[in-house]
């Protein structure tokens, strides 16, 4: 694939705009970027903008830009949501996937989804399964074995079902347009977006396949436990009315108090400070036992 040939007439074939903004992947980047060109399907746009990197990460992308000719852009760090808005702006395609500058597509993934898509308007997000691999690559073990599945809102809000994997989402345009987009003030864009367009009527739907593999390391985005208590307590706070909103939330409080009484204990005593006492459960009283024990060093 290559920006020469990526809106040329493919048949039946809808366009896709990969959307990867990059933000200090200098190490993972390159193969971020490489597997999107190694797409089997044959439609398809690459968009790379690099939100402010200060590593070498600018560089890695302009020698693949030179070789490709895929559309790059640089410019100063706004955050997720607004360059994702930004870029979808001037994407082309009918079908929008954001990317991961430190995932890896399988070739075969934008090429499963667009053949499951067809027919199906009533699915506004496509997403699949993933593998785990580490900083250097590696398998971190074999993928979950998952059933092809279908998401509501509640779904997703309730958490009633094994959710949808990030690297692997494939958004319908009319979709995100409906909704608006991505909102900049929240920068955990991909639970509030699959909120936002399962409650404006479409479904998720998630293919059993693997689709992508998900990089662990030390700067994963879900390591950051007051990044994700802000950020997703801030994403249910825009579904308030929903009568299982305190619930939601007291859930998510006693699983993140969970994680952090060991590691992070002022976050730990302000979420605990934050629950009612008919919301405690057993995750409460072992992360009681936690706070209790001396402060694990990261």
């Amino acid at each position: 694939m290559s920006e020469s040939n990526a809106g040329a007439g493919s048949g039946e074939q809808p366009l896709v705009s990969v959307i990867i903004a990059s933000y200090n992947h200098g190490p993972y980047i390159e193969a971020s970027i490489t597997s999107v060109l190694a797409q089997t399907y044959g439609n398809i746009e690459l968009l790379v903008v690099d939100d402010g990197s200060s590593d070498d990460s600018v560089e890695r992308i302009q020698r693949l830009q030179r070789l490709h000719g895929f559309d790059f852009r640089v410019q100063k760090n706004q955050g997720l949501s607004r360059t994702l808005n930004e870029t979808v702006a001037r994407a082309r395609g009918e079908l929008i996937t954001p990317f991961g500058s430190d995932d890896v597509m399988l070739p075969q993934r934008l090429a499963l989804q667009v053949a499951y898509l067809q027919g199906k308007p009533e699915v506004g997000i496509c997403a699949g399964n993933i593998e785990e691999i580490d900083a250097a690559g590696n398998s971190r073990g074999a993928p979950r074995q998952l059933q092809l599945r279908r998401l509501d809102f509640d779904d997703v809000f309730l958490n009633r079902q094994p959710g949808a994997p990030a690297p692997t989402l494939l958004f319908r345009r009319e979709a995100l347009a409906k909704v608006g987009g991505f909102d900049p003030l929240i920068r955990l864009e991909d639970l509030y977006i699959q909120l936002k367009i399962t409650r404006a009527g479409y479904y998720v739907d998630i293919l059993g396949e693997v689709l992508a593999q998900y990089r662990v390391h030390g700067s994963n985005t879900y390591k950051n436990y007051r990044f994700m208590v802000d950020n997703v307590l801030r994403t249910y706070a825009q579904f308030s009315d929903h009568p299982a909103y305190d619930e939601v939330c007291a859930r998510f409080r006693n699983s993140m108090l969970l994680k952090c009484a060991r590691q992070d204990k002022q976050l730990a005593r302000e979420l605990l400070a934050e629950l009612p006492l008919r919301s405690w459960d057993r995750k409460t009283l072992r992360a009681l036992w936690r706070l209790a024990l001396p402060a694990r060093r990261t």
